[in-house]
């Protein structure tokens, strides 16, 4: 009787398929992370991407169907790393004030878009329906974060509402858009009057 059991190269296709493939996908986020950027916002289009990738836009089209897909994969690479330094910076024991609570939110924040201006584009420039809602969905949770912190530390009396520090986060996050509409490093003179601003309001509940 024959063996009808898979070859050896039959058995390792699918794991080639597989590699191309992850290869691919990588190959086009990074591209469009530079032209990003590079260039700015609108020069990102899929089929500027495809070319600065080296793949051809139908088959860019295969592994994102618009792009729209890619920039949300991008942002959600970046809200991670973003996550995991404002939450290094919250958990400092050098945070002993309310201004050092919103420097520590504020800080890592401002670098990062700077350090990936490609980020700040997804951020600021490119907000469609899908990177708004990760947008808030960061803003609400680092919120929430700092809520806590600050009443854990009693920098907050213990019964402020968890909706003021949300408010006075969603109020900085506003300055930080007219802060990057002004200038593409993010207008200092705004980021100052920002934590002026955020801090001012907070201490009404000290």
């Amino acid at each position: 009787m024959f063996d009808n059991q898979p070859t050896a190269q039959e058995r390792t296709r699918p794991a080639v398929v597989q590699r191309r493939r992850v290869e691919r996908v990588q190959a086009i986020l990074d591209a469009a992370e530079e032209l990003l950027g590079e260039q700015g916002y609108e020069a990102a289009t899929l089929k500027a991407v495809g070319e600065r990738a080296g793949i051809p836009t139908a088959s860019v089209y295969h592994y994102f169907a618009h792009r729209h897909k890619v920039e949300a994969e991008l942002l959600q690479r970046h809200l991670r790393a973003l996550d995991e330094r404002v939450t290094a910076a919250l958990d400092s024991p050098t945070v002993r004030t309310l201004r050092d609570a919103v420097d520590a939110t504020i800080d890592p924040m401002l670098a990062y878009f700077r350090q990936y201006p490609s980020c700040a584009e997804l951020w600021f420039a490119g907000r469609h329906e899908t990177l708004t809602e990760l947008v808030q969905a960061f803003d609400e949770s680092t919120a929430q974060r700092l809520w806590r912190l600050l009443v854990e530390r009693e920098l907050l009396r213990a019964d402020t509402p968890q909706f003021a520090v949300q408010l006075a986060f969603e109020a900085g996050s506003r300055l930080f858009d007219v802060a990057f509409r002004r200038s593409p490093a993010g207008d200092e003179t705004t980021m100052n009057e920002a934590r002026r601003l955020v801090t001012a309001y907070l201490e009404t509940y000290a």
